[in-house]
């Protein structure tokens, strides 16, 4: 079970702050940036490069549960929206995943 099926689990705790019956959104507990979030599916996608033409749908929610997110904290000067996909980009648990970033100046390129 990667951390992020604990969470959806609840097996750890995680501030949680959306969920639906196909993802959750929480608080990441080592925030690159004074908003981090992570928009998690429910079902294990190991990541964007696993995906397939069944997860057309679930990919195009996280953005807009993304897009949702980012106005509701109110990150109206601008935000960034990431998806590591493989060792080489910085993927920690495989299990895809959306980082929201924002309130602050986020550099490019980044990394």
């Amino acid at each position: 079970m990667t951390i992020f099926e604990k969470i959806i689990a609840r097996h750890i705790p995680a501030e949680i702050i959306w969920e639906d019956n196909e993802a959750v959104a929480f608080h990441d507990v080592n925030p690159q940036a004074p908003v981090h979030v992570l928009i998690v599916p429910k079902r294990v996608v190991p990541r964007l490069a696993d995906a397939t033409e069944n997860d057309r749908a679930l990919l195009g929610k996280l953005l807009l549960v993304a897009r949702d997110l980012a106005k509701k904290l109110d990150l109206s000067s601008g935000y960034r929206v990431v998806i590591n996909s493989g060792p080489d980009a910085g993927e920690s648990v495989p299990h895809l995943h959306v980082h929201l970033l924002g309130k602050r100046a986020l550099a490019w390129p980044p990394g």
